[in-house]
């Protein structure tokens, strides 16, 4: 897991993907609709993606992407997202992490 930590490190959005997976695109299009660009980390194209996608899984992410860690916690994949928020909870963690600074319904 302390790889999962080093690449999540300072980083208030990170989106854990694969160049062919179009969940990952809509998850970071629902981060980009805030007004942030998250960090995407394409892990087919990291040397040491098998170890990284292994650590997804170990955390619970099947498939394992996407992968969205917000204020360097593992919040889930794209339904997680989208349930946040439609729940209106998504922006509030945004807000928490330091990705973006204001926001009003």
């Amino acid at each position: 897991m302390d790889v999962l930590a080093n690449l999540t490190a300072d980083k208030p959005v990170v989106i854990f993907s694969k160049s062919t997976c179009c969940m990952s695109h809509t998850a970071t299009a629902l981060i980009r609709s805030f007004g942030y660009y998250p960090s995407v980390i394409e892990v087919d194209k990291l040397p040491n993606g098998l170890q990284v996608e292994r650590a997804l899984v170990q955390l619970g992410c099947r498939p394992s992407v996407p992968a969205v860690f917000i204020g360097q916690q593992f919040i889930g994949g794209t339904d997680e997202l989208i349930k946040l928020n439609v729940q209106n909870k998504l922006a509030q963690l945004l807000l928490n992490a330091k990705a973006i600074f204001i926001w009003s319904k």
